[in-house]
């Protein structure tokens, strides 16, 4: 049976959230993604799962904030700002349009500094004609993956 993809809503580390409709993803690859189980300090028996590699590409639309799906702490214009400026894409709901409901993807995640906020291996840049370029992925950059399209 297919799986409708709905949508996805990115978590950022400081809170914030965007979600993402189907209409406005022109490009997808979430690669990898495992089963890992934890426990952290005496805390409880944790299942996530974790993904090797994200990359997708967002229409302009996606920029918008809209207020019943995005929770913001820290962006006054669109989300591509939010999401150029920084690196703190934690993780992604896959939100399904079916009776599966959704599947949480932690994405590849190394800290730049001791705060522990932005990730080194999430770069993201603009094209010319308003795409949102993501990647996630300890191997490649966003130039790796889309190239130079300014």
């Amino acid at each position: 049976m297919d799986r409708a993809l709905e949508a996805l809503k990115f978590y950022f580390r400081n809170g914030d959230t965007w979600v993402v409709n189907h209409k406005d993803i022109s490009d997808l690859w979430i690669s990898r993604v495992t089963t890992s189980y934890g426990r952290i300090k005496g805390g409880k028996m944790t299942i996530i799962h974790p993904c090797k590699s994200f990359k997708a590409e967002f229409e302009p639309d996606a920029d918008a904030v809209d207020p019943d799906t995005t929770h913001l702490a820290s962006v006054t214009s669109g989300m591509f700002e939010r999401v150029t400026h920084f690196q703190d894409i934690e993780k992604v709901d896959i939100l399904f349009g079916d009776e599966r409901g959704s599947e949480q993807v932690y994405l590849p995640f190394k800290a730049k500094d001791v705060d522990g906020l932005d990730n080194v291996y999430q770069t993201s840049s603009l094209s010319t004609d308003g795409l949102l370029h993501l990647v996630v992925d300890a191997e490649n950059t966003v130039l790796d993956v889309y190239g130079d399209q300014k």
